[in-house]
Parts: C-alpha cells; sequence; structure tokens
C-alpha cells in the first residue's frame, strides 16, 4: 500500500514537474526570439537597459526549466541529491518572495516614494530613445501599450514634447489614428498618462493578482512536501522502489 502511494507520488510529481520544464523551455524559447528578432524590446528604462522584457522572459524560462529538470528527474530515478537540490531551489525562491513581500510592507511608503517615483522619472527620460535607430523594440512597445491601453505618455502627452524638443506625439497617441497624426497639433490625443493606467489596472485586478500568488505559493509548498516525502522514504529503504 505505501510503495503503491509512494509510486504514485513518484509519477505525479514527474508530470507536474514535465509540466513546468516544458513550459520553461517554451519560455526561453520566446524570451531568445524577442531578444534576437526585436533587439531591446520594452527596454523602457535607460538606466537599467538589460531589464527588458526579452531578458526577464530568458531569466524566468531558465530558472522554471531548471528547476523542473532538477524535480522530473529526480522523481523518475529517485535520486536523492537532485531532489535535496529541487528542495533547495524551491526554499531559496520561497524566500526571496518571502523576504521582498515583508519589505515591500514594512517600508511601503519609502517604497512607493522612492521606487515608483524614481521608476516614473525613468521612463520620462526613456522617451528621449523613441526615435534612436537601435531601440526599435522600445519603439514598438510603446506604440502597443499606447495603442491598447489608449494613454499617452508616462503622466500625460506633454511628457513627448519635452523628450523629443517639439511639440509632437507618436501616432498612437491619437484619438483618431492615421499617418502622421502625431505632428498635427490640432488633433485630439489620449490625454490620461500610461503609468496611470497601469496603477489602475493593477488597482482592478489586485484581487486577480493575489490569487495566482497563492496558487504559485501553494504549488511550491506542494513541490517542497512531495520532494522531501519522496527524498526520506529512498532514504528509509535504502533502495529504489520497483516502478
Amino acid at each position: 500500500m505505501a510503495r503503491g502511494c509512494l509510486c504514485c507520488l513518484k509519477y505525479t510529481m514527474f508530470v507536474f514537474n514535465l509540466i513546468f520544464w516544458l513550459c520553461g523551455c517554451g519560455l526561453l524559447g520566446v524570451g531568445i526570439w524577442l531578444s534576437v528578432s526585436q533587439g531591446s524590446f520594452a527596454t523602457f528604462s535607460p538606466s537599467f537597459p538589460s531589464l527588458s522584457a526579452a531578458n526577464m522572459v530568458i531569466a524566468i524560462g531558465a530558472i522554471v526549466m531548471v528547476t523542473g529538470f532538477l524535480g522530473c528527474l529526480g522523481a523518475i530515478k529517485e535520486n536523492k541529491c537532485l531532489l535535496l537540490s529541487f528542495f533547495i531551489v524551491l526554499l531559496i525562491i520561497l524566500l526571496a518572495e518571502l523576504i521582498l513581500l515583508i519589505l515591500f510592507f514594512v517600508y511601503s511608503d519609502k517604497v512607493n516614494c522612492m521606487l515608483f517615483e524614481n521608476a516614473k522619472q525613468d521612463l520620462k527620460d526613456g522617451l528621449a530613445l523613441y526615435n534612436a535607430d537601435n531601440n526599435i523594440g522600445l519603439r514598438n512597445a510603446w506604440n502597443i501599450i499606447q495603442a491598447e491601453w489608449k494613454c499617452c505618455g508616462v503622466t500625460g502627452y506633454t511628457d513627448w514634447h519635452e523628450a523629443l524638443k517639439e511639440k509632437v506625439v507618436p501616432d498612437r497617441c491619437c484619438q483618431e489614428h492615421y499617418q502622421e497624426c502625431g505632428r498635427n497639433s490640432t488633433n485630439m490625443f489620449w490625454t490620461r498618462g500610461c503609468y496611470e493606467k497601469v496603477e489602475e489596472w493593477l488597482e482592478d485586478n489586485k484581487h486577480l493578482l493575489g490569487t495566482i500568488g497563492m496558487c504559485i505559493l501553494v504549488v511550491q509548498l506542494l513541490g517542497m512536501a512531495f520532494s522531501m516525502t519522496l527524498f526520506h522514504q529512498i532514504h528509509r529503504s535504502g533502495k529504489k522502489y520497483d516502478a
């Protein structure tokens, strides 16, 4: 009975980690494609040029892929070293998440003042790179965001006037979009800034984001519990179970 339950646990852990590994491979592939095809895609911040959408997707994909590989191979091979490594990686990720969460709530006022205000100014500085030849990714990202969110600039369309040193805005800021519409000062532009739109979206979806965060936490805890259960049973038996 115990052996059957452990075999069930072993293959359940294998299947779930195989899915995570495949998701990690997919994210890594998407990140590499973005990096190759879009260059500095979504690199809004001139202070942190490496903090782009492509690099973030690559980093997340690599972490998910490595973690999934450790859990998948450790479960199917009943390898104590791999299972322990899987547990340690999940523990480090969990501790990092908890530390960041605690620091955020303890210093929420200072974080809001320093981080968000600095981020807002940094985004404004990044608007000056919009027309640069080597920043086609940034240009595409701003065009997509302004068209989809119906916003213009960071805090408003006048941000573009300051960044581009002339009274023009990208065409995607126009409420009625057509070629070179941003150069016509009589046109109607989206008046709300994209930063405000993002804040509004986060506020409207905070419960959904909280639910997703709780699901990720539960998955991490279950992964740690399953890996330790399998690890201890392998250690006690001193041999592999019959599959």
